[in-house]
Formats: C-alpha cells, structure tokens, sequence
C-alpha cells in the first residue's frame, strides 16, 4: 500500500490537487464558519442541508438532492455499482437557542460545533471542488453524503437510511469525515446502548403518604448499583449515567422519577453482557424499593425506553481502506494512531463494509460545548489524506 501511495503523490494529476487545496484553504476555511453559522440540531438540520446542497452543486457534482431522511447525496462520475462513500455528518448537539455566530481569530476558529463537524462538512466539499477542479476521473464512482441524525438521540438516523435500502447499493468502501485531527484513523466502531429508565408510582405528600413507594428512591437505589457493575479495559467498557430528573415541589412524593444510561463497548459480545447486567441493576432497584413500602399501597413500575443503539465492530489492520490511511499518513509525514469511536462509520462496520472515519485536519478544543475551537495548523494536509485514501479505494482512471 505505500508504493500504491506513492503512485498517487508522483501522479502529476494528484499533485495537481493537492496544490488545488492548499491553495484554497482560506476558502475552505470560509466554508467552514458559514456551515458552522447556521443551527443544525438532530432533526433541524433543513437548512444547512440546503446551502451545503447548494455548494456541490457549485463545486460540480451531479444529482445533489435531499433523500426522504434528509441526507443529501451527489455523485462524482456516473452513479452505479460499488461506490466509495464519503460522508460527514451535518448535526450538531447545539439547539438552535445556542447562539451560532463564528469568531475567527487568524486560523483560529470559535463557536459552537466548528469542529465537529462544520469541519467535516468543510473538508467534503473541499474534495468535491478539487476533483472538479483537476478534472480527477476514477474507477469507481464516488458517492458524497452528508447525513443527519449521527449525534446522541439521532441514533445513526441517516446512515442506517442510507445503508438499510436507502442507497440500494452496497459500498466498495466508506470513509467518514468527522472533526479535527491528521493521525487519528478510527476503525473500530465503539458500540453502545442508551435507555431512558422510568419508575413511575402513586406518589402524594412528602409527610402524610410517607411510606408509599417512591420513584426517587429507586432512582438512587438504580446509580448506587450502576456505579457497582464491573468494568472492563480490555476491551473497554463503560457504563454510565448520564441524566436525571422527576419530581414537582419540595413537599410531594413523586408520581415518576428517571434517569438515562449510556453503555458502550468496543466488543459487542462485551456489551450485551453490561446491558443484562444494567437492566437486572435497573429491576432490582424497583423490586427493593417495593419491598420497603407500606402495605396495601401500589407498587413502583418500571419502564425502559431504547434512546440509541450503536452497534460496535471493527475494519480489521490488515484491510486494504486501513492500510491505506495508515501509508498516507506516513507518506505525509505523521505517524497514524489507529483508534476506537463512535461515528457515522459504526453501522457500515457492522454491515461488513470496509469502512473508517478521519479527521480532516487541524486541531480543536472543547468539543460539544459552546466554546468549542479548531485551528488550521495542518489543515490542508487532513483533506490531501482524504484525497490519498479516497484515491487508493476508488482507483484513478487512466488519462484520455
């Protein structure tokens, strides 16, 4: 694979994008903070669908259209059979309260979801414009899809569309686009389970229905015993509560009381294991709260509600799309750190689709807060990586 890339980087054609998008990195950058701008919360992103359609067209794609999700989708070469997918999703985990103005400070960008993944997004139609550019042909066509829904309670939402009949083509290869970064080459999809548990009781006065089954005690009961379930490190796994809520006043027992769970595992065997073992924490903490209660007053109930399933799985070392990002980065100059997550690539792995997400150059900070930051050193240089890996999977096309 690295004679393969350096084929690429001696073929005057790809020499000749690179230089493309070094020498329209500023306008990348500009294309950044304007997608940034624009509010897209899971299941808002409509209109920084709309203006990032908008830009491909600009740039030279073909069939640039919104899907029944909301993806949009566009074509480099004439769509058919086995192409190589290049994602970056267009949510973030902003709602459209947060204000979303961008502050540049030299390379350095601020503002909420800069990085991740108005980033992403950036770098996709940084390489959509190049290939138009340059006049770049390969073998196999090249599907560009921003997706919605991969944040929290979007579940994957566009790429499980797209992958499970959406597309009605199986990918040759799939690479994500997803924040900052040069070295990471993430391959194996951190799965996980998040649920929403729910106990619901008669509730009444703090004082004179004392004795009556309480849904905040079972609450604490389910965190103390969550929070006693093993963890593992190899291969790592987590479980966590991440959100908790019920009650109406100072002086009432409440009718319901709640908290949300995120469990991951880079194993899925591993994970479904903590899940049973999750939910076993969950029921006995209903069942112990319904003993202590006074007879004859009603029992505590519990309700589970799935809020995300992200299945876990990997792209092996040895496949032909890793070895690739890992030549291309040594070609560049950058050590590659081969790594777990959580992204868009999850569902292709577990489909059994050579799949990996990158990061598309740069460095950032404070991610998924409103203070987050990316800075451009070696920007370019994440978008030529894409361009090397693309290439490799999807094959140049001899002149003519």
């Amino acid at each position: 694979m690295d004679t393969q890339i350096a084929a690429l980087l001696d073929n005057p054609l790809v020499q000749a994008a690179r230089a493309h998008i070094e020498r329209t990195d500023d306008l990348t950058l500009a294309h950044q903070a304007e997608l940034s701008s624009i509010p897209a919360p899971t299941g808002g992103e409509g209109a920084r669908a709309a203006r990032l359609a908008q830009l491909l067209r600009q740039a030279g794609l073909t069939g640039v259209a919104a899907d029944p999700v909301g993806n949009i989708r566009g074509w480099w070469g004439a769509p058919g059979a086995a192409p190589v997918v290049l994602s970056a999703h267009l949510d973030t985990v902003f709602g459209p309260d947060v204000a979303h103005a961008v502050a540049r400070r030299g390379a350095r960008l601020e503002g909420p979801g800069i990085a991740d993944n108005a980033r992403g997004l950036a770098a996709l139609l940084a390489l959509a414009e190049t290939l138009a550019a340059t006049r770049v042909v390969t073998r196999r066509p090249l599907l560009f899809v921003a997706t919605v829904g991969e944040e929290g309670a979007g579940n994957l939402r566009g790429v499980r569309h797209l992958l499970d009949g959406g597309l009605r083509l199986r990918p040759h290869a799939f690479v994500a686009l997803d924040g900052a970064g040069v070295q990471r080459v993430v391959h194996r999809a951190l799965g996980s389970r998040r649920y929403r548990a729910t106990f619901r009781g008669p509730g009444g006065h703090s004082w004179a229905a004392f004795g009556v089954a309480n849904p905040a005690s079972a609450v604490g009961e389910a965190v103390a015993a969550l929070a006693r379930l093993p963890n593992s490190q190899v291969p790592r796994t987590t479980c966590a509560v991440v959100g908790l809520g019920g009650g109406s006043g100072l002086n009432s027992i409440p009718q319901a009381a709640w908290l949300d769970l995120d469990l991951r595992s880079e194993d899925h065997s591993t994970l479904e294991r903590l899940n049973e073992q999750a939910r076993a924490a969950l029921a006995a903490a209903c069942d112990a709260e319904n003993r202590r209660r006074a007879a004859p007053s009603p029992a505590l109930t519990l309700e589970v509600t799935a809020l995300g399933d992200r299945p876990s799985g990997s792209t092996p070392r040895t496949h032909p799309l890793v070895r690739a990002a890992v030549a291309a980065n040594r070609a560049l100059g950058w050590d590659a750190e081969l790594v777990s997550g959580s992204t868009d690539a999850n569902l292709p792995i577990a489909l059994g689709i050579p799949a990996i997400a990158l990061g598309a150059g740069g460095r950032s900070g404070d991610a998924h807060l409103p203070s987050e930051w990316y800075d451009n050193q070696d920007g370019a240089t994440g978008i030529v990586r894409a361009l090397l890996v693309t290439l490799a999977m999807a094959e140049l096309a001899p002149p003519g």
